[in-house]
């Protein structure tokens, strides 16, 4: 079947939070040329399969290379989040690497409010929201089907919906094995979208962590750029830094610079790697 009669927009497989491809944390970017329904994006976002999909949609009429401002939204493959690190990474890479936009900074309107992009080092620098957690007594049943059976702490981020659970060390973080069909039966005392669990690393990296989100659609997300918002202001306290070298042992793997930028901002600093271009028939 010939496509002729379609829309052709331009979509992108970018892995992000790395410098090498087929590592980091895969998203899709889609830059629309126009406005879809909500259920036409989710649609796309479960085509791609990917833990985010970014759609991103130029406001003015001037060329796309000329702009500054734009307006993002993320999905998973089951639904719209308000905020997703990784993805805006990607989006930022293939403004700058791709398209070649004239501007070094840039920023985006999203659920999340405004955040920015601009080129720093050999990398990008995403000033997003921090967010904050109180102690919590997680529910026990949660506990079992993450297969953790001792913790130091745990934390809840209303912003985010996340849990953060802090271990006592880099190995049991490692091997940690959930049963995420189990995770997503249970009814948990807060409305949860993820669990972050956390411990201080080995040099070079101040902290590690991994990240799983069986409820929107992703047992374990590679490199979680949201979650950094939740462990830098956590882990700056503990350790009483500004700025944190950060690593997230999934099997991909992925590693990122985390810096406390003002009380209730965090910057992540990572690389990404335009893996491939395509056009996606609308």
């Amino acid at each position: 079947m010939r496509n002729a009669c379609f829309d052709r927009t331009p979509l992108y497989h970018v892995d992000a939070f790395t410098k090498k491809p087929f590592a980091g944390n895969p998203a899709a970017v889609c830059l629309l040329e126009q406005t879809h329904k909500d259920s036409v994006l989710q649609s796309i976002a479960a085509e791609m399969n990917l833990s985010e999909t970014a759609f991103l949609q130029k406001p003015e009429r001037k060329p796309i290379e000329e702009e500054r401002l734009f307006s993002l939204r993320w999905f998973t493959p089951k639904t719209e989040v308000d905020l997703c690190g990784h993805a805006t990474l990607a989006t930022a890479a293939v403004l700058f690497y791709d398209i070649g936009i004239s501007a070094t900074e840039i920023s985006f309107e999203t659920r999340s409010g405004k955040l920015t992009a601009k080129l720093e080092g050999d990398g990008i620098l995403l000033n997003l929201p921090s967010c904050v957690t109180t102690p919590v007594n997680p529910d026990q049943d949660l506990l079992e089907a993450a297969k953790i059976s001792e913790f130091k702490s745990a934390h809840f981020s209303k912003k985010t919906r996340d849990l953060l659970i802090v271990l006592e060390d880099e190995e049991a973080l490692r091997n940690l094995k959930p049963n995420f069909d189990r995770m997503k039966s249970l009814r948990t005392s807060e409305r949860m979208q993820g669990i972050i669990v956390t411990s201080k690393g080995h040099a070079p990296y101040d902290f590690v962590s991994r990240y799983f989100a069986p409820w929107v659609g992703i047992d374990e997300d590679p490199v979680t750029g949201a979650a950094h918002t939740v462990l830098g202001p956590f882990w700056s306290e503990i350790l009483r830094k500004k700025e944190m070298r950060a690593c997230q042992a999934s099997e991909r793997g992925g590693e990122l610079t985390v810096k406390i930028l003002a009380p209730n901002r965090v910057g992540l600093i990572g690389n990404a790697v335009i893996v491939s271009r395509g056009e996606l028939y609308l």
